[in-house]
């Protein structure tokens, strides 16, 4: 795959449910009741349910990795964590990611992440490396 920077890689809104709240905790062994209790979420101050954090990085990598060429090699990816993604009990909650070629070296590609819930940017310096 060429890579040219400003070119957006991979597009795609994931909504998520309180359902996938609990398959995720399942799977991750993540049972914090902030993730599928309204009074717990209340009772700390939160806005709401939450989505695990790791769910919202794992979505968007995953929305990536699935536009990228089979085969391709991941160097390294990390964020952060800035605002939560509230799941309605009835609506849910849709997470738009978008990844744009943000540089491009004789080795790797570094694909920037904009991750939003709503207006709201939930991760901050999403970078995915890509070898070229």
């Amino acid at each position: 795959m060429g890579y040219v920077v400003g070119d957006v890689v991979a597009e795609k809104t994931v909504h998520l449910t309180r359902e996938s709240l609990v398959r995720y905790a399942g799977a991750s062994g993540d049972f914090n009741p902030i993730h599928y209790r309204d009074d717990v979420a209340a009772s700390v101050g939160l806005p709401g349910v939450l989505a695990h954090g790791m769910l919202t990085m794992g979505i968007a990598s995953s929305v990536v990795v699935a536009a990228l060429e089979p085969g391709a090699k991941i160097l390294d990816y990390g964020v952060r964590f800035t605002k939560p993604v509230v799941v309605d009990p009835e609506s849910g909650a849709d997470l738009q990611v978008v990844a744009t070629v943000g540089a491009v070296d004789e080795t790797a590609a570094r694909l920037d992440l904009k991750v939003t819930f709503g207006e709201t940017t939930v991760l901050v310096k999403a970078q995915l490396r890509v070898a070229v």
